[in-house]
């Protein structure tokens, strides 16, 4: 596994960028220069992250997200 975490990631199993190795790792998401918790979903290449908006479901069931973008810096939270 390399140093550096994937460039698009995202924590829902249904998604094709869902990668449960790197999430048990733990990946941590700093988002214009502030440690963000609440990231669903982020894109370094595209500059962006999906966060949840509010308590809000949709028809299905599944959060609400609203789409942030800005400047996007991934890293692991435990080294190997």
């Amino acid at each position: 596994m390399s140093e550096t975490p994937p460039d698009h990631l995202a924590v829902n199993p249904q998604s094709p960028f869902h990668d449960a190795d790197v999430l048990a790792r733990g990946v941590g998401v700093r988002f214009n220069g502030v440690e963000r918790d609440d990231v669903e979903e982020y894109s370094v290449s595209e500059g962006w992250i999906r966060v949840q908006a509010g308590k809000a479901r949709d028809r299905r069931g599944n959060p609400m997200t609203l789409k942030i973008r800005g400047t996007v810096e991934p890293y692991f939270l435990i080294a190997k």
